[in-house]
C-alpha cells in the first residue's frame, strides 16, 4: 500500500531534505561528490538547497507520510542564486573541481530535469518510487514540454527507471569516480 502523493509546501523542506538524505547515505554519486566530513550535513543542506528551488520554479512531490520525495523542473529553469552556489560551493568543498570536471552530457533543451527521487530507507521497497516516478512523469506529460531526463549512478535504479519507461542514452565513466547513466524518455 503506499501513501498518497501531494505536492509539497515549504513546511515539507526540512522533513523532505531529511528524508532525501537518508535515501542517498550510500548513493555513489552523493558518496562521491560530498566530504565524508560531515557528509550528512552537508548532503542535507544541499537537498533542502535543491528541493527549494525545484519548489519555486517546479515540481516537488512528496508522499503524505513524506517517507518519499520527488523534484522536477521544467526546461529554462533558471540557475541557482550566486549567494546559494557559493554556498553550495562551501558544502562541495575540495569535492568541488572534481565534480564539476565530470564531463555529463547535457539535458535536452526542451526536457524536464527529474531532478531526485528518494525514498526513505525504512519505507523501501513498498511501491513508494514507483509511486512518485509516475505522478512526475503524469505532471510533465500534461506540459507543453512532454519529455523528462535524468541522471543516475545505481543499476537498481537504471532497471527502476527503465520500468517506466526511460531509456539510457549515455553512460559516463567518472575517473575515480561512479558510473553515471544519462536517461531520458518520451512522454
Amino acid at each position: 500500500m503506499t501513501s498518497p502523493i501531494r505536492r509539497a509546501t515549504s513546511a515539507d523542506i526540512v522533513t523532505a531534505a531529511a528524508t532525501l538524505t537518508a535515501a542517498f547515505d550510500t548513493y555513489p554519486w552523493t558518496r562521491w561528490s560530498i566530504p565524508e566530513d560531515g557528509y550528512a550535513d552537508r548532503l542535507e543542506r544541499l537537498q533542502a538547497i535543491y528541493l527549494a528551488h525545484a519548489m519555486q520554479h517546479g515540481v516537488v512531490l512528496i508522499t503524505e507520510d513524506l517517507a518519499g520525495v520527488a523534484a522536477l523542473v521544467p526546461p529554462g529553469t533558471p540557475e541557482l542564486p550566486d549567494r546559494l552556489q557559493a554556498e553550495i560551493a562551501e558544502l562541495m568543498g575540495d569535492r568541488l573541481a572534481p565534480m564539476l570536471a565530470a564531463e555529463l552530457p547535457p539535458h535536452p533543451d526542451d526536457s524536464w530535469d527529474f531532478a531526485t527521487v528518494g525514498v526513505h530507507p525504512e519505507h523501501a521497497g513498498r511501491g513508494l518510487g514507483s509511486a512518485l516516478i509516475t505522478e512526475a512523469l503524469s505532471c510533465a506529460r500534461e506540459s507543453t514540454t512532454p519529455r523528462m531526463s535524468l541522471e543516475t549512478s545505481s543499476l537498481s535504479n537504471v532497471a527502476l527507471y527503465e520500468r517506466h519507461g526511460f531509456t539510457t542514452r549515455h553512460r559516463t565513466e567518472i575517473e575515480r569516480g561512479p558510473v553515471v547513466f544519462t536517461m531520458a524518455i518520451e512522454l
